[in-house]
């Protein structure tokens, strides 16, 4: 059985959807899965005037404790095309589990939300990538075997990147049907990939 850790960072609940989505994937597939959160570096008063989800019901993670996984699916907004500063800061602290080479052979993933259809999904996810093949990851997208990235009848997001959703300007867009199902799609993906490298 794969160890699997959804690690996300979520602003008003978009992405922990998603990462919600995501485990449920991954644990169709037989994997143990954990979800948990990165720390939130905005102040209180400001995520609080912001509308922030502040009550989310998962955990924070400690940079340390990624080793102890087979995978690790990375959810994050897209801030000018990149991940989020909070996801960054975590990373920024794994240096000695790179020095060590502790994640080197492990699965990684990500997935990502924006505001808008062309607000940089498949940057965000990409650029997030090459962090993860710098601690020398295994990188798994999601696959065009998932019918839902060939929709056109409907804005979606998703590629062969990674899931993705579109939050809207405002954040009144929460993840569509199709939006969750990539997300499903690409947990159970992770898993059963994670398994067979862990055998």
């Amino acid at each position: 059985m794969a160890k699997v850790l959804i690690l996300y960072y979520s602003s008003w609940g978009h992405v922990m959807k998603m990462a919600e989505a995501v485990a449920e994937g991954a644990r169709s597939a037989g994997a143990d899965v954990t979800i948990k959160r990165v720390k939130e570096l905005v102040p209180q008063e400001v995520a609080e005037s912001s509308g922030y989800l502040l009550d989310q019901p998962y955990p924070e993670a400690d940079p340390s404790e990624l080793a102890d996984y087979d995978a690790v699916i990375v959810g994050t907004p897209t801030r000018f095309g990149v991940m989020c500063s909070q996801m960054k800061n975590f990373w920024d602290q794994t240096g000695a589990l790179w020095a060590n080479g502790a994640l080197v052979g492990k699965v990684g993933a990500v997935f990502a939300s924006t505001g808008t259809q062309h607000g940089g999904q498949e940057t965000t996810i990409t650029s997030t990538q090459v962090l993860l093949l710098h601690q020398g990851f295994v990188i798994v997208g999601l696959p065009y075997a998932f019918q839902g990235l060939t929709k056109m009848d409907e804005i979606t997001g998703g590629s062969p990147y990674g899931a993705s959703t579109l939050s809207a300007a405002d954040g009144s867009r929460m993840p569509s049907e199709n939006e969750l199902d990539g997300a499903r799609y690409q947990g159970r993906h992770v898993a059963t990939i994670a398994a067979k490298l862990a055998a």
